[in-house]
Protein backbone atom coordinates (compact mmCIF):
# COMPACT_ATOMS: atom_id res chain seq x y z
CA UNK A 1 0.00 0.00 0.00
CA UNK A 2 1.31 3.37 -0.66
CA UNK A 3 2.62 5.47 2.23
CA UNK A 4 0.61 8.71 2.55
CA UNK A 5 1.87 12.18 1.73
CA UNK A 6 2.20 13.20 5.44
CA UNK A 7 4.49 9.99 6.18
CA UNK A 8 6.60 11.24 3.76
CA UNK A 9 6.66 14.56 4.93
CA UNK A 10 7.79 13.29 8.61
CA UNK A 11 9.92 10.93 7.43
CA UNK A 12 11.57 14.11 5.17
CA UNK A 13 11.72 16.27 8.52
CA UNK A 14 9.31 18.71 6.59
CA UNK A 15 6.03 18.98 8.06
CA UNK A 16 5.36 21.97 10.76
CA UNK A 17 1.49 22.30 10.76
CA UNK A 18 -1.30 20.41 9.78
CA UNK A 19 -5.12 21.42 9.91
CA UNK A 20 -7.75 18.35 9.23
CA UNK A 21 -5.32 16.00 8.70
CA UNK A 22 -8.31 12.94 7.80
CA UNK A 23 -9.48 15.79 4.87
CA UNK A 24 -5.86 15.65 3.30
CA UNK A 25 -5.50 11.61 3.65
CA UNK A 26 -9.32 11.80 2.20
CA UNK A 27 -8.04 14.21 -0.80
CA UNK A 28 -4.93 12.17 -1.86
CA UNK A 29 -7.08 9.22 -2.47
CA UNK A 30 -9.58 11.58 -4.24
CA UNK A 31 -7.05 12.79 -6.53
CA UNK A 32 -7.27 16.76 -5.69
CA UNK A 33 -5.95 19.87 -5.95
CA UNK A 34 -3.38 21.24 -4.15
CA UNK A 35 -1.85 24.89 -4.22
CA UNK A 36 0.48 27.07 -3.03
CA UNK A 37 1.35 30.68 -4.29
CA UNK A 38 3.57 33.36 -5.52
CA UNK A 39 3.45 36.77 -5.71
CA UNK A 40 5.40 38.11 -9.07
CA UNK A 41 7.73 40.62 -6.86
CA UNK A 42 9.63 40.23 -9.26
CA UNK A 43 10.37 38.63 -13.18
CA UNK A 44 11.69 35.41 -12.28
CA UNK A 45 11.74 33.10 -9.19
CA UNK A 46 14.68 32.61 -7.03
CA UNK A 47 16.38 29.76 -4.96
CA UNK A 48 14.07 29.88 -1.68
CA UNK A 49 10.94 28.98 -4.24
CA UNK A 50 12.87 25.87 -4.90
CA UNK A 51 11.28 24.55 -1.65
CA UNK A 52 7.82 25.44 -2.69
CA UNK A 53 7.90 24.14 -6.14
CA UNK A 54 9.73 20.49 -5.27
CA UNK A 55 6.75 20.03 -2.76
CA UNK A 56 4.30 21.03 -5.67
CA UNK A 57 6.17 18.11 -7.21
CA UNK A 58 6.45 16.01 -4.14
CA UNK A 59 2.37 15.93 -3.45
CA UNK A 60 1.96 15.26 -7.45
CA UNK A 61 3.93 12.24 -7.09
CA UNK A 62 1.34 11.17 -4.29
CA UNK A 63 -1.69 11.69 -6.66
CA UNK A 64 -2.52 15.40 -6.08
CA UNK A 65 -2.73 17.60 -8.80
CA UNK A 66 -0.54 21.06 -8.18
CA UNK A 67 -1.97 24.75 -8.82
CA UNK A 68 0.27 27.40 -8.50
CA UNK A 69 -1.45 30.47 -7.96
CA UNK A 70 0.71 33.86 -9.33
CA UNK A 71 -0.85 36.58 -7.35
CA UNK A 72 -1.46 38.99 -10.60
CA UNK A 73 -3.81 41.30 -7.77
CA UNK A 74 -2.15 40.53 -4.38
CA UNK A 75 1.28 41.06 -5.90
CA UNK A 76 -0.04 44.76 -6.04
CA UNK A 77 -1.08 44.70 -2.33
CA UNK A 78 1.83 43.28 -0.22
CA UNK A 79 1.99 40.07 2.87
CA UNK A 80 2.30 41.54 6.05
CA UNK A 81 3.78 37.47 6.70
CA UNK A 82 7.11 38.84 4.48
CA UNK A 83 8.58 41.70 5.91
CA UNK A 84 8.62 43.71 8.76
CA UNK A 85 7.84 46.95 6.44
CA UNK A 86 5.31 47.99 3.85
CA UNK A 87 6.22 46.65 0.56
CA UNK A 88 6.73 48.81 -2.41
CA UNK A 89 3.68 48.77 -4.69
CA UNK A 90 4.53 47.73 -8.62
CA UNK A 91 2.62 49.02 -11.22
CA UNK A 92 -0.24 47.33 -13.13
CA UNK A 93 1.51 46.57 -16.21
CA UNK A 94 5.40 45.01 -14.05
CA UNK A 95 2.99 43.10 -12.33
CA UNK A 96 1.65 41.33 -15.40
CA UNK A 97 4.43 40.94 -17.36
CA UNK A 98 6.20 39.31 -13.91
CA UNK A 99 3.16 37.04 -13.61
CA UNK A 100 4.08 36.05 -17.61
CA UNK A 101 7.52 35.67 -17.10
CA UNK A 102 7.22 33.60 -14.32
CA UNK A 103 4.14 31.48 -15.49
CA UNK A 104 6.88 30.45 -18.72
CA UNK A 105 9.67 29.54 -15.85
CA UNK A 106 7.30 27.31 -13.87
CA UNK A 107 5.65 25.17 -16.62
CA UNK A 108 9.04 24.74 -17.51
CA UNK A 109 9.61 23.46 -14.70
CA UNK A 110 7.01 21.54 -13.60
CA UNK A 111 4.42 20.77 -17.42
CA UNK A 112 2.00 19.55 -16.32
CA UNK A 113 0.79 22.28 -13.46
CA UNK A 114 -2.02 24.71 -14.17
CA UNK A 115 -0.80 28.04 -13.47
CA UNK A 116 -3.69 30.30 -12.59
CA UNK A 117 -3.46 34.52 -11.70
CA UNK A 118 -5.76 35.44 -8.66
CA UNK A 119 -6.21 39.04 -10.61
CA UNK A 120 -8.56 36.94 -12.83
CA UNK A 121 -11.07 37.16 -9.71
CA UNK A 122 -9.87 39.66 -7.73
CA UNK A 123 -9.56 41.77 -10.26
CA UNK A 124 -13.58 42.09 -11.09
CA UNK A 125 -14.37 42.54 -7.63
CA UNK A 126 -15.53 46.27 -6.45
CA UNK A 127 -14.35 47.59 -3.15
CA UNK A 128 -18.41 46.74 -2.40
CA UNK A 129 -17.96 43.87 -3.78
CA UNK A 130 -14.85 43.29 -1.46
CA UNK A 131 -16.37 44.19 2.04
CA UNK A 132 -19.57 42.11 1.22
CA UNK A 133 -18.52 39.17 -0.15
CA UNK A 134 -15.25 38.48 1.78
CA UNK A 135 -14.99 41.57 4.85
CA UNK A 136 -18.40 40.17 6.09
CA UNK A 137 -17.36 36.66 6.77
CA UNK A 138 -13.79 38.14 8.71
CA UNK A 139 -14.62 38.92 12.47
CA UNK A 140 -12.15 41.81 13.66
CA UNK A 141 -10.98 39.94 16.68
CA UNK A 142 -10.10 36.86 14.57
CA UNK A 143 -7.75 38.65 12.20
CA UNK A 144 -6.31 41.08 14.70
CA UNK A 145 -5.05 37.60 16.89
CA UNK A 146 -3.22 35.95 13.98
CA UNK A 147 0.52 36.00 14.35
CA UNK A 148 1.37 37.29 11.25
CA UNK A 149 -0.79 40.32 11.55
CA UNK A 150 -0.06 41.24 15.72
CA UNK A 151 3.33 41.35 15.21
CA UNK A 152 3.06 43.77 12.41
CA UNK A 153 0.55 46.07 14.11
CA UNK A 154 2.90 47.46 16.80
CA UNK A 155 5.37 48.30 13.81
CA UNK A 156 3.05 50.09 11.82
CA UNK A 157 0.73 47.74 9.12
CA UNK A 158 -1.43 49.93 6.46
CA UNK A 159 -5.15 48.15 5.97
CA UNK A 160 -3.86 47.84 2.32
CA UNK A 161 -1.90 45.01 3.95
CA UNK A 162 -4.11 43.84 6.38
CA UNK A 163 -6.76 42.74 3.92
CA UNK A 164 -4.15 40.16 2.38
CA UNK A 165 -4.97 37.20 4.58
CA UNK A 166 -8.37 37.77 3.97
CA UNK A 167 -7.71 38.11 -0.19
CA UNK A 168 -5.91 34.90 0.50
CA UNK A 169 -8.34 33.01 2.52
CA UNK A 170 -10.59 34.11 -1.06
CA UNK A 171 -8.50 32.34 -3.57
CA UNK A 172 -8.22 29.00 -1.74
CA UNK A 173 -12.38 29.20 -1.57
CA UNK A 174 -11.56 30.10 -5.49
CA UNK A 175 -10.12 27.31 -6.21
CA UNK A 176 -11.55 24.93 -3.77
CA UNK A 177 -15.23 25.94 -5.74
CA UNK A 178 -13.94 25.79 -9.37
CA UNK A 179 -10.88 23.26 -9.31
CA UNK A 180 -11.66 20.72 -6.20
CA UNK A 181 -8.26 22.16 -5.34
CA UNK A 182 -8.89 21.07 -1.69
CA UNK A 183 -5.61 21.70 0.10
CA UNK A 184 -3.13 24.62 0.44
CA UNK A 185 0.24 24.38 1.80
CA UNK A 186 3.05 27.49 2.42
CA UNK A 187 6.11 27.56 4.44
CA UNK A 188 5.36 27.92 8.40
CA UNK A 189 5.24 31.88 8.45
CA UNK A 190 1.93 31.37 6.17
CA UNK A 191 -0.37 29.56 8.71
CA UNK A 192 -2.69 32.78 9.66
CA UNK A 193 -3.21 32.90 5.79
CA UNK A 194 -3.93 29.04 5.34
CA UNK A 195 -5.85 29.45 7.54
CA UNK A 196 -7.78 32.03 6.83
CA UNK A 197 -8.39 29.95 3.94
CA UNK A 198 -9.48 27.20 5.35
CA UNK A 199 -12.02 28.71 7.91
CA UNK A 200 -13.62 31.26 5.30
CA UNK A 201 -13.88 27.53 3.33
CA UNK A 202 -15.83 26.19 6.00
CA UNK A 203 -17.94 29.57 6.48
CA UNK A 204 -19.05 29.33 3.05
CA UNK A 205 -19.90 25.67 2.92
CA UNK A 206 -20.56 24.40 6.44
CA UNK A 207 -17.46 23.37 8.73
CA UNK A 208 -19.03 19.92 8.59
CA UNK A 209 -19.25 19.94 4.88
CA UNK A 210 -15.74 21.43 3.93
CA UNK A 211 -13.02 19.15 2.80
CA UNK A 212 -10.42 22.02 2.98
CA UNK A 213 -6.71 21.45 4.64
CA UNK A 214 -3.59 23.21 5.20
CA UNK A 215 -0.10 22.04 5.79
CA UNK A 216 3.19 24.08 6.91
CA UNK A 217 6.70 23.40 6.36
CA UNK A 218 9.44 24.18 8.09
CA UNK A 219 11.93 27.04 7.04
CA UNK A 220 14.59 25.21 5.80
CA UNK A 221 17.89 27.09 7.94
CA UNK A 222 21.33 25.53 8.13
CA UNK A 223 22.66 24.00 10.89
CA UNK A 224 24.68 27.34 11.87
CA UNK A 225 21.69 29.10 11.76
CA UNK A 226 22.80 30.94 8.76
CA UNK A 227 19.86 31.65 5.98
CA UNK A 228 19.36 28.99 3.11
CA UNK A 229 19.78 31.03 -0.38
CA UNK A 230 21.98 33.15 1.24
CA UNK A 231 24.68 34.05 -1.16
CA UNK A 232 28.22 36.54 -0.81
CA UNK A 233 26.97 37.37 -4.75
CA UNK A 234 23.11 38.06 -3.78
CA UNK A 235 19.97 36.23 -4.79
CA UNK A 236 20.36 33.16 -6.27
CA UNK A 237 17.55 33.77 -9.48
CA UNK A 238 16.08 30.48 -10.85
CA UNK A 239 16.08 32.25 -14.35
CA UNK A 240 19.73 31.64 -15.88
CA UNK A 241 20.34 34.91 -17.63
CA UNK A 242 20.28 36.16 -14.09
CA UNK A 243 21.86 33.16 -12.40
CA UNK A 244 23.62 30.91 -14.81
CA UNK A 245 23.38 27.09 -14.52
CA UNK A 246 26.88 26.79 -13.59
CA UNK A 247 26.65 29.09 -10.42
CA UNK A 248 23.21 27.56 -9.13
CA UNK A 249 25.42 23.89 -9.35
CA UNK A 250 28.77 25.68 -7.54
CA UNK A 251 26.22 27.18 -4.74
CA UNK A 252 25.04 23.45 -3.68
CA UNK A 253 28.28 22.20 -4.43
CA UNK A 254 30.09 24.60 -1.65
CA UNK A 255 26.94 23.52 1.46
CA UNK A 256 28.49 22.50 4.57
CA UNK A 257 28.60 18.99 5.07
CA UNK A 258 26.28 19.42 8.14
CA UNK A 259 23.61 20.62 6.14
CA UNK A 260 23.71 18.15 3.05
CA UNK A 261 21.72 15.64 4.32
CA UNK A 262 18.45 18.15 4.89
CA UNK A 263 18.93 19.90 1.47
CA UNK A 264 18.62 16.63 0.10
CA UNK A 265 15.76 15.82 1.47
CA UNK A 266 14.09 18.80 1.54
CA UNK A 267 15.14 19.75 -2.03
CA UNK A 268 14.93 16.30 -3.93
CA UNK A 269 12.55 13.97 -4.68
CA UNK A 270 15.17 11.41 -4.47
CA UNK A 271 14.01 8.75 -2.45
CA UNK A 272 15.03 8.35 1.16
CA UNK A 273 17.08 4.74 0.75
CA UNK A 274 18.34 6.49 -2.47
CA UNK A 275 19.54 9.68 -0.01
CA UNK A 276 21.07 7.26 2.34
CA UNK A 277 23.58 5.32 0.05
CA UNK A 278 24.56 8.33 -1.43
CA UNK A 279 25.33 9.73 2.51
CA UNK A 280 27.36 6.56 3.21
CA UNK A 281 29.69 7.27 0.05
CA UNK A 282 29.75 10.97 1.03
CA UNK A 283 31.43 9.72 4.30
CA UNK A 284 33.88 7.59 2.84
CA UNK A 285 35.54 10.39 1.06
CA UNK A 286 33.85 13.69 2.12
CA UNK A 287 36.79 15.66 0.06
CA UNK A 288 35.11 14.68 -2.96
CA UNK A 289 32.06 16.48 -2.17
CA UNK A 290 30.16 13.34 -3.57
CA UNK A 291 26.76 14.69 -1.63
CA UNK A 292 26.74 17.99 -2.58
CA UNK A 293 27.35 17.20 -6.42
CA UNK A 294 24.53 14.97 -6.54
CA UNK A 295 22.47 17.82 -4.61
CA UNK A 296 23.37 20.49 -7.61
CA UNK A 297 23.00 17.87 -10.18
CA UNK A 298 19.18 16.98 -8.95
CA UNK A 299 18.21 20.40 -8.74
CA UNK A 300 19.79 21.63 -11.58
CA UNK A 301 18.79 19.03 -13.82
CA UNK A 302 15.19 19.88 -12.51
CA UNK A 303 15.22 23.77 -12.72
CA UNK A 304 17.16 23.52 -15.78
CA UNK A 305 17.05 20.21 -17.56
CA UNK A 306 19.64 17.95 -18.14
CA UNK A 307 21.50 19.99 -20.82
CA UNK A 308 21.75 22.89 -18.24
CA UNK A 309 22.97 20.48 -15.97
CA UNK A 310 25.58 19.43 -18.21
CA UNK A 311 26.49 23.03 -19.40
CA UNK A 312 27.21 23.61 -15.44
CA UNK A 313 29.37 20.38 -15.72
CA UNK A 314 31.28 21.63 -18.51
CA UNK A 315 31.85 25.11 -17.22
CA UNK A 316 32.93 23.70 -14.03
CA UNK A 317 35.50 21.57 -15.80
CA UNK A 318 36.92 23.76 -17.29
CA UNK A 319 37.54 26.38 -14.73
CA UNK A 320 39.00 23.38 -12.36
CA UNK A 321 41.61 22.72 -15.47
CA UNK A 322 42.24 26.44 -15.73
CA UNK A 323 41.24 26.57 -19.37
CA UNK A 324 37.79 28.00 -20.48
CA UNK A 325 39.56 28.43 -24.72
CA UNK A 326 36.94 25.43 -25.05
CA UNK A 327 34.12 26.93 -24.09
CA UNK A 328 31.18 28.39 -26.29
CA UNK A 329 30.45 32.09 -26.10
CA UNK A 330 26.93 31.31 -24.27
CA UNK A 331 29.39 29.01 -21.56
CA UNK A 332 31.69 31.65 -21.76
CA UNK A 333 28.67 34.15 -20.93
CA UNK A 334 27.79 31.93 -17.94
CA UNK A 335 30.79 31.99 -16.45
CA UNK A 336 30.55 35.89 -16.79
CA UNK A 337 27.37 36.18 -14.12
CA UNK A 338 29.28 34.56 -11.77
CA UNK A 339 32.74 36.25 -11.82
CA UNK A 340 33.77 39.70 -10.62
CA UNK A 341 32.64 42.29 -13.53
CA UNK A 342 34.18 45.93 -14.28
CA UNK A 343 34.75 48.08 -17.15
CA UNK A 344 38.11 49.84 -19.02
CA UNK A 345 39.34 50.59 -22.17
CA UNK A 346 40.38 49.38 -25.41
CA UNK A 347 44.22 50.37 -26.73
CA UNK A 348 45.40 51.05 -23.67
CA UNK A 349 48.64 49.44 -22.29
CA UNK A 350 48.38 46.64 -20.69
CA UNK A 351 49.74 47.80 -16.54
CA UNK A 352 47.05 50.77 -17.07
CA UNK A 353 44.38 47.83 -18.64
CA UNK A 354 45.05 45.91 -15.24
CA UNK A 355 45.10 48.91 -12.49
CA UNK A 356 41.49 50.50 -14.92
CA UNK A 357 39.66 47.22 -14.67
CA UNK A 358 40.74 46.54 -10.97
CA UNK A 359 42.14 43.42 -11.61
CA UNK A 360 45.22 45.04 -10.08
CA UNK A 361 45.28 47.18 -7.00
CA UNK A 362 48.36 49.33 -8.58
CA UNK A 363 50.99 49.41 -10.86
CA UNK A 364 53.66 47.73 -8.69
CA UNK A 365 51.07 44.57 -8.12
CA UNK A 366 49.95 45.12 -12.30
CA UNK A 367 54.06 44.68 -12.85
CA UNK A 368 54.55 42.05 -10.67
CA UNK A 369 51.82 40.27 -12.19
CA UNK A 370 53.10 40.81 -15.76
CA UNK A 371 56.51 39.88 -14.43
CA UNK A 372 55.37 36.23 -12.88
CA UNK A 373 52.86 35.80 -16.00
CA UNK A 374 50.23 35.70 -13.63
CA UNK A 375 47.56 36.97 -16.56
CA UNK A 376 46.12 34.65 -18.64
CA UNK A 377 44.31 36.35 -21.91
CA UNK A 378 43.07 33.79 -24.62
CA UNK A 379 45.98 31.13 -23.45
CA UNK A 380 48.82 34.04 -23.08
CA UNK A 381 50.36 34.89 -20.33
CA UNK A 382 53.31 36.81 -22.12
CA UNK A 383 52.47 40.38 -21.87
CA UNK A 384 54.64 43.15 -21.78
CA UNK A 385 53.74 46.26 -19.95
CA UNK A 386 53.60 48.33 -23.04
CA UNK A 387 51.55 46.14 -25.16
CA UNK A 388 48.30 47.43 -26.22
CA UNK A 389 44.81 46.03 -25.76
CA UNK A 390 43.18 45.74 -28.77
CA UNK A 391 40.42 43.60 -30.00
CA UNK A 392 42.14 40.21 -30.54
CA UNK A 393 41.89 40.03 -26.82
CA UNK A 394 37.67 39.92 -26.74
CA UNK A 395 36.33 37.05 -26.42
CA UNK A 396 32.06 38.26 -27.53
CA UNK A 397 30.62 41.54 -27.92
CA UNK A 398 33.06 43.92 -25.62
CA UNK A 399 33.73 41.49 -23.21
CA UNK A 400 37.61 40.40 -21.99
CA UNK A 401 38.27 37.39 -19.99
CA UNK A 402 41.07 37.91 -17.71
CA UNK A 403 42.41 34.60 -15.46
CA UNK A 404 44.57 36.01 -12.92
CA UNK A 405 46.46 33.52 -10.85
CA UNK A 406 45.59 29.85 -11.31
CA UNK A 407 41.53 29.76 -10.86
CA UNK A 408 40.51 33.78 -10.59
CA UNK A 409 38.25 35.23 -13.06
CA UNK A 410 37.45 38.40 -14.14
CA UNK A 411 35.20 39.99 -17.01
CA UNK A 412 36.02 43.23 -18.54
CA UNK A 413 33.48 45.27 -20.16
CA UNK A 414 35.04 47.02 -22.76
CA UNK A 415 34.30 50.84 -24.58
Amino acid sequence: MMKSIIEELKQRDLLNQITNEEKLLNAQKDNAGVYCGFDPTADSLHIGHIIPLINLKRFQDFGFKPILILGGATGMIGDPSFKNTERVLLTLDKVKENVESIRKQVTKIIPSIEVVDNNEWLGKMSLIDFLRIIGKDFNLAYLLAKENIATRIEKGLSVTEFSYTMLQGYDFYQLYSTRDCRIQFGGSDQWGNITSGTDYIASKVGRENSKAAGVTFKLLTKKDGGKFGKSETGTIWLDANKTSEYELYQFFVNQDDDDVETFLKHLTTLELEEIDKILTEHKKEPFKRLAQKRLGQEVVSWVHGQEGYQKAIKITEAIFSGDIESLNESELKAICLSIPNSSSQLDLKFIDFLVSSKIASSNREARELIRDKSITIKGRNDFKEDEIIGKNFIYFGKTIIVKKGKKKYFSVKCS
